[in-house]
């Protein structure tokens, strides 16, 4: 941290300045990339170093990302993610060789960005986004991985070239920012392409946006379907193929396996810049260590209990396809969510597995009321129960469960961070 230089400030720790960035700008949301840019030029960040993979799609992006900082890790080169939204603390959004951020290290980002805008207005993503990149500045890993906030083509991420770019999936979500189908959301999320670079798309039916658009600006794409496959085997086992290697035997997943098969492409393509060696061994090792707080994260209470931020119609199909391979007696969910999401599209697909239903209103920025979720689906009255916050409904919850039941959190990060505050 000694390149940074520190300015004068009257907020003297990280609450106090993660207060003042809320109210910084005028709208939460914002998207474009002139004004990050600016600043960003003012504090020289380059990554001259590190190879960058940004990391954008629907769904999938922490869980890809996990798995590649661990392959990293395990071959001995450092590695950073930035990540966002977080679960618990605000340091988690940006981690180096599996530690996180200093609050002494953000601060003394925050306060460089604060003398280097000027009168540039910056939203908190954008703000805090330049944090990340200004402390990956001084530090210089070997690898850098950015997840995309929001979209991709007008996100604060994107003002880095990025050496691969990732999509894992798209689908409907943000649509009032990203557009109304999956062929312009598609193409936002190809945004982050680069002529010249390499992309692997993990979406097992991309919309035609994201060939178009690595067409039209000449970027290198490797698709699901095309470039590599993944085949299920015996014994939970599965093989992955590429015209040029098969992983025979792969274990298992924690997280979804789409997802891993993605990541393992992004491996295989940097196999020989980063001098990584891959067979199925080392896949399976990684495999058996990658699993994400909040994805599908399983705790064992009088029940069990399975947390997940889940919150769009996609993310809710793969629940669903998780809880019929689980097989419990009864569901009971604890659901909240933010009032910018598709509540009626995000619940139909769990209704045949939920048993019962404990809704909380959210008490957070864009927080639902229970009472307007449960209007707006077709949850059956005689098996749903408002609450005034997801904490009360879980307790709920976990009265009625018998230990042979799950009770499922879903919904939002919100949702999960206030339950997983209760468990850990």
């Amino acid at each position: 941290m000694s390149k940074m230089i520190k300015g004068h400030s009257e907020r003297s720790n990280l609450t106090e300045w993660l207060s003042y960035l809320e109210n910084l700008h005028s709208v939460e949301i914002d998207l474009g990339l002139k004004r990050i840019a600016a600043v960003a030029k003012n504090l020289s960040i380059a990554f001259p170093k590190s190879t960058v993979i940004t990391v954008a799609g629907t769904n999938g992006k922490g869980t890809t990302c996990a798995f590649l900082e661990n392959a990293f890790l395990a071959r001995n080169l450092t590695c950073s993610v930035y990540s966002s939204p977080h679960i618990e603390r605000f340091n988690e959004r940006l981690r180096l060789n599996k530690s996180e951020v200093s609050d002494n290290a953000l601060v003394s980002a925050f306060e460089t960005i604060e003398a280097a805008r000027g009168d540039i207005s910056l939203t908190y993503y954008e703000y805090t986004t330049l944090a990340a990149l200004l402390i990956l500045t001084a530090e210089q890993p070997d690898v850098i991985i950015l997840e995309v906030g929001l979209g991709g083509r007008l996100d604060a991420t994107n003002i880095i070239d990025a050496d691969v770019a990732v999509i894992t999936t798209i689908d409907l979500d943000h649509q009032s920012f990203l557009g109304n189908t999956r062929e312009a959301i598609g193409f936002e999320k190809a945004g982050i392409m680069r002529a010249n670079q390499v992309v692997v798309v993990g979406d097992t039916n991309p919309p035609s946006s994201l060939a178009r658009h690595a067409t039209d600006i000449g970027a290198k794409p490797y698709f699901r379907e095309q470039s590599f496959t993944i085949e299920q085997a015996n014994n939970n086992t599965w093989h992955w193929r590429s015209s040029e290697y098969t992983f025979s035997a792969l274990n298992g997943c924690q997280v979804p396996q789409d997802n891993v098969a993605t990541a393992i492409m992004v491996l295989h393509l940097l196999a020989d810049k980063l001098t990584l060696s891959l067979n199925s061994e080392f896949l399976n090792q990684i495999i058996a260590e990658t699993k994400v707080a909040g994805r599908m994260e399983k705790f064992t209470l009088d029940c069990d209990v399975i947390l997940d931020v889940g919150h769009n119609p996609q993310a809710a199909r793969y629940l669903a396809s998780q809880l019929q391979q689980l097989n419990y007696p009864k569901v009971h969910a604890v659901l909240g969510m933010l009032a910018d999401k598709d509540a009626s599209n995000t619940i139909t697909p769990l209704l045949p597995a939920v048993s019962h239903w404990y809704v909380g209103t959210l008490n957070a920025p864009r927080g639902r009321e229970a009472k307007n979720i449960v209007e707006s689906t077709q949850i059956d009255a005689a098996k749903v129960n408002c609450f005034d916050n997801v904490s009360q409904a879980f307790k709920m919850a976990k009265q009625n469960a018998k230990a042979t039941d799950l009770i499922l959190v879903f919904g939002s990060f919100y949702t999960v961070a206030e339950i997983r505050r209760l468990l850990v």
